[in-house]
């Protein structure tokens, strides 16, 4: 399974959502898709969209917010399972792609590789109660879709193969991603009417 094609199965689902990708090819791959004001490339800062996600969630609990994250990013913040379990945003869906490689700084393998480290199974430890892990197309649709339809916090780890896109560059760049991506949260609370 291509994490590409995982997140070109989701892209429709994500028009009216407040998404955190982290950086290198998962963002990359969301951006040739066709950028959105509500899509927010977290570049340089490697194991913090769990966190971005996270405080977003707590502050805009009318909001979805989705974060698409690697196994590297994620191993560098294993603390993130155990601060997302103790405050336990409904309105989060984690994404964790698991390509057992840090393919954005290097591809260097990541601890997952050999299969013992399980990065479902630490959510679950953290008190995560629904972080599942797939290892294929029809069970990560149907993850997704559990996800969104649930009113909890949601996990879902998915091995994904060792392959990135195959140029990297955004005309886009991080003040003005953060620019209109706050732009589009304020517009759309106006429009809701939520308080601010």
């Amino acid at each position: 399974m291509r994490r590409a094609g995982c997140i070109e199965m989701m892209y429709p689902e994500l028009e009216d959502k407040l998404v955190v990708t982290i950086m290198g090819a998962c963002a990359q791959e969301l951006y040739n898709l066709g950028h959105r004001d509500n899509f927010f490339y977290l570049q340089h800062a490697m194991g913090l969209a769990s966190s971005i996600g996270l405080g977003l969630a707590t502050h805009l609990p009318r909001e979805r917010v989705i974060v698409l994250d690697g196994d590297g990013s994620v191993l560098m913040n294993l603390g993130t399972f155990a601060t997302l379990a103790r405050y336990r945003p409904k309105n989060l869906v984690h994404v964790v792609f698991d390509n057992g490689s840090l393919l954005s700084t290097g591809g260097f393998t990541s601890h997952t590789t050999s299969g013992i480290t399980d990065i479902a199974a630490i959510a679950r430890g953290a008190g995560i109660e629904h972080a599942v892990g797939v290892s294929d197309v029809t069970a990560f649709g149907e993850a997704f879709v559990d996800a969104l339809d649930r009113d909890d916090l949601s996990v879902i780890v998915a091995k994904v193969e060792p392959v990135g896109p195959d140029h990297y560059g955004m005309d886009l760049q991080l003040p003005e991603n953060a620019f209109r991506f706050k732009r589009w949260i304020a517009e759309r609370r106006r429009a809701t009417g939520a308080a601010s």
